[in-house]
């Protein structure tokens, strides 16, 4: 009974109820670890406290800064294989550290778990195999380990001085510049830019940005949504190093975000490219890159067959700035040439495949051409697919895309992605932070998980669309077929040698006028009448009225469109069901 305790028995038990208290403190490992740094290769492997230290203070400098293993208290422990090492203390707010920044909306950090995985990827970064191994294996039983080390460290041996453990302040060391994001643990960075481990763009879709390198540590299999318009700075000190770059940050939502900076890690993995900028619609990063790599008064060069908006802007507003353009036939290599001889050429643009007519240009031959007069070239593969064509492996130095279309791939979400060399692609980033565009972290996600199918929808699309096409070259009430899978599309070789697959649309003409094609795209059960394609639902509809309406019959001819022509972009439906329902209504006509 406390009451008839003597004062000094009570303030004895309250002390050791104290230590007791502070030992269990230090020693519990549960699931949050942290990483140890060794000074020897005989040591394989590592002990981690599972919580801040909210007892003792850090030895050696400022408690945001820095934590001495040597003040924390001594352990040692022998687990499988021998394992030996010290007990981590963590400086005060560590896990509010941990929580800002580019941690926001984040739980259950497992820094250990991220760090092992580094290692055993990464030979040079110091740490024995064998270590690594032994720091991923051991993860669940250092639990077990530990409790035994608490009951036996007053009479274990001491062991070799282990160097003081340097873990700066969390927010300082994560480093999330526009051209990507790197989680940088005392002198390692966790970065997934080589992917050794995943073979195909199939698990490149699923994995690359998040299975290693995700600079939001969390245990969460998903990515977190980081909403927020700004990133504050604790003191004017971290403001004027971040100002003068002695450290980087994000600082304001137009200039980057955590979420975005993962789904730009995934595009460049799957394009092999080497930045990514993300962007609020496919036109939003076509125009920001003509604006920010053609000077005033330069000229380019562009494709006749082309996505309407942007021959808008090519012709109505890129003048205003005395910016001229030479349109050439996707094919006339000789067209280009002349071009870049006779004018100082800046940029060739164009699509490959080109919309609606999915015509095909030699990447490889164009990019040659125009390299040796010093002509960038950009590539809007957004009917390939970076899964589909390889635009900068063949030459190109940038490529474009509307990741609404098949990156999205669920007709729910607006994004543009361009992708490249650093050096190009911050040029281009530079003028997006002025004029904004910038794609909001919720539509970010649902890209990135929109990609972990990417590869299984474009399988069966492309499936679907080339068995198709098939059928309605074959069929009476088809006149002509535009398919590059198709021998008889002018480019169907060329596709065959930059293409692993041939895309999920076609474009066909009816035989019959304008009234005979509406017959037959409202005799269409499954597909939607929409102005989009690359989705899980199947699309269809007529360029002369979808997108030429306001032009006569006549000015429409001059782009090639007629009124029976119908663009088709087959979904993930079964393919006996598209199949029949594209029968019955041609047959309805």
């Amino acid at each position: 009974n406390p009451l008839r305790t003597s004062k000094p028995q009570r303030d004895r038990e309250r002390e050791s109820q104290k230590e007791s208290f502070t030992a269990n403190e230090t020693m519990a490992v549960s699931s949050f670890q942290c990483p140890t740094i060794f000074s020897s290769s005989s040591i394989s492997g590592f002990q981690c406290r599972s919580d801040p230290d909210l007892v003792g203070s850090p030895v050696g400098g400022s408690s945001r800064r820095r934590v001495n293993a040597a003040a924390g208290i001594s352990s040692s422990f022998t687990g499988d294989g021998g394992l030996s090492s010290r007990i981590l203390r963590f400086p005060p707010n560590f896990v509010r550290q941990l929580s800002i920044k580019a941690r926001r909306n984040c739980s259950n950090i497992g820094v250990a778990q991220i760090v092992a995985a580094k290692w055993s990827n990464n030979p040079s970064s110091g740490l024995p195999s064998a270590a690594a191994a032994a720091a991923a294996s051991s993860a669940s039983a250092v639990s077990s380990a530990a409790s035994a080390a608490a009951a036996s460290s007053a009479a274990a041996a001491p062991v070799a001085a282990v160097p003081p453990v340097v873990l700066e302040s969390v927010d300082e060391e994560v480093l999330v510049a526009g051209e990507g994001i790197r989680e940088k643990i005392g002198s390692v960075q966790l970065t997934d830019s080589k992917h050794s481990f995943l073979s195909s763009d199939g698990s490149l879709t699923v994995h690359a940005g998040e299975r290693l390198g995700r600079g939001i540590v969390t245990d969460a299999i998903t990515t977190p949504v980081v909403n927020t318009s700004a990133y504050f700075f604790k003191k004017t000190a971290e403001l004027l190093d971040f100002k003068e770059k002695r450290s980087i940050s994000f600082e304001y939502g137009r200039y980057g975000n955590p979420t975005t900076v993962v789904l730009e890690e995934k595009i460049s993995a799957l394009e092999g490219a080497e930045s990514t900028l993300v962007m609020a619609s496919g036109m939003c990063a076509s125009t920001v890159m003509l604006l920010a790599l053609v000077p005033a008064g330069g000229h380019i060069v562009t494709t006749t067959d082309c996505y309407r908006k942007t021959r808008i802007f090519m012709e109505n507003f890129l003048p205003k700035m005395g910016i001229t353009v030479t349109v050439i036939d996707p094919a006339d290599i000789a067209g280009l040439e002349a071009a870049v001889n006779e004018f100082k050429v800046s940029l060739f643009f164009t699509e490959s495949p080109t919309n609606p007519f999915l015509r095909c240009v030699d990447i490889e031959l164009v990019s040659n051409i125009c390299h040796k007069r010093g002509t960038l070239v950009c590539i809007d593969g957004t009917f390939a697919t970076p899964l589909n064509q390889k635009a900068l492996a063949l030459g190109a130095d940038l490529v474009v895309h509307s990741a609404t279309k098949y990156i999205g791939g669920h007709n729910d979400v607006l994004g543009g992605c361009i992708c490249g060399p650093l050096k190009l692609v911050s040029e281009i980033r530079n003028l997006h932070h002025v004029l904004g565009g910038t794609l909001n972290p919720n539509a970010a996600y649902l890209i990135i998980r929109g990609m972990k199918t990417m590869h299984l929808r474009v399988q069966q699309q492309n499936s679907t669309a080339f068995r198709m096409a098939e059928i309605l070259e074959a069929h009476p009430k088809v006149s002509h077929v535009y398919y590059p899978g198709l021998p008889s599309h002018p480019e169907h070789e060329l596709a065959k040698r930059q293409m692993t697959g041939f895309g999920g649309v076609v474009s066909f003409e009816i035989d019959g006028d304008i009234e005979r094609t509406i017959k037959f795209v409202d005799s269409l059960k499954i597909p939607y009448i929409a102005p989009s394609f690359g989705g899980c639902e199947s699309i269809v509809d007529q360029p002369a009225i979808m997108s030429y309406w306001d032009l006569t019959q006549e000015e429409r001819l001059k782009y090639g469109i007629k009124d029976n022509l119908v663009r088709f972009s087959f979904g993930v439906e079964d393919f006996e069901d598209v199949k029949a329902d594209v029968l019955q209504a041609l047959e309805a006509i």
